[in-house]
């Protein structure tokens, strides 16, 4: 019956028109590149291997998390050393098509599965704690995907959401980004608070087309990567809009780096399917203030090791030691910032 279900939801989904948009050099110039060194640290034990990775996610105790799509969806742990540990949710009800990992503050795991149109918490034991969103009943049929969605869209459903942050509060920002394009705030229980955004994509502020990630700084600000708009926008905590950064290219993810000062990362990736003249013009991340200076940039596009193949998804707890997962290299890597870059700053505030 799994097996039914994602051909049917691989199906619907080539029948369903996705919204396009053309991937585009940043407009910042002069940035600063940061010196880094890269390496493939995690250990895979024999016969057990990456599909399409995803998501990546680190917590308090350095322990790793990447989620998956090979030829079902899978989330693997690894210990601080990258030394596999175990799989977990096998045969969950939730998982179908990955597509965003995240530890929080207490070290529950967060996974955002677009295939089911659910996000699970589990606790550091194992066990699902919490369950935002419907997966669609298997007796309904195949899921569809109407062009444009039949209505506003409903205030605990979700139509292949992309990501989910936090506050200090507890209170949740769900990025619904493929079908709907809006972001959605909830208590720490999940109760409804607002939202931004609707059912259709735009590109006037306050629109989204794409909205793929997203991140909540100490203060409680939410920075959304606006991926087809090729923006980041940026709201106060009741979704409420305070600037745009339009000068990093399509933003594919946002990470906001905890501790004192905070920074935040952005990937202008390389496009699925690497068209002709992608290479040139994206590939790189952005370190960033929280206000949008460009303090540097690092990497490229390259199907090699040391270069990125399509950065989905990244983790910045340490923000001198960022981890990536990339969709078309089937691969995470480390990249370790080894020096800051002369420090001239750009500005991406619009």
């Amino acid at each position: 019956m799994r097996r039914f279900l994602t051909c049917c939801f691989v199906a619907v989904g080539l029948l369903w028109t996705v919204p396009a948009f053309a991937q585009n050099k940043a407009k910042a110039q002069n940035v600063p590149e940061i010196p880094s060194d890269t390496t493939t640290f995690l250990k895979m034990p024999p016969n057990l291997y990456f599909g399409e990775v995803i998501g990546i996610t680190r917590n308090s105790k350095g322990h790793v998390w990447v989620y998956t799509r090979s030829s079902t969806t899978r989330l693997f742990e690894f210990d601080e050393k990258g030394n596999y540990v175990k799989e977990w949710g096998q045969g969950i009800y939730g998982l179908e098509f990955a597509h965003a990992v995240h530890a929080d503050p207490e070290d529950n795991i967060w996974v955002v599965d677009e295939g089911s149109n659910v996000i699970m918490k589990f606790n550091p034991a194992g066990h699902v704690i919490m369950v935002l969103g419907h997966r669609p009943d298997a007796v309904a049929g195949p899921v569809e995907f109407p062009t444009p969605p039949a209505g506003p869209p409903d205030k605990y459903l979700f139509r292949r959401p992309t990501d989910i942050a936090w506050d200090a509060q507890g209170n949740l920002f769900v990025s619904d980004g493929y079908v709907n394009h809006r972001v959605v705030k909830y208590d720490k229980n999940g109760k409804f608070i607002t939202q931004v955004g609707s059912e259709k994509p735009g590109s006037e502020p306050n629109q989204f087309n794409t909205p793929h990630g997203i991140a909540v700084d100490a203060q409680g600000t939410v920075y959304v990567a606006d991926r087809a708009n090729q923006r980041i926008q940026v709201f106060d905590n009741n979704l409420k809009l305070k600037t745009i950064y339009d000068n990093v290219g399509n933003s594919w993810d946002v990470c906001v780096s905890p501790g004192p000062h905070q920074y935040l990362f952005t990937s202008n990736s390389n496009p699925n399917g690497n068209p002709p003249g992608s290479w040139a013009i994206t590939g790189e991340i952005y370190k960033m203030e929280l206000d949008g200076k460009i303090l540097g940039k690092f990497g490229h596009a390259s199907k090699q090791v040391g270069g990125f193949q399509v950065v989905h998804l990244m983790d910045c707890r340490n923000p001198n030691e960022i981890l990536v997962a990339e969709i078309e290299g089937w691969r995470a890597q480390k990249i370790t910032l080894k020096s800051p870059a002369t420090m001239t700053r750009t500005s991406a505030a619009k």
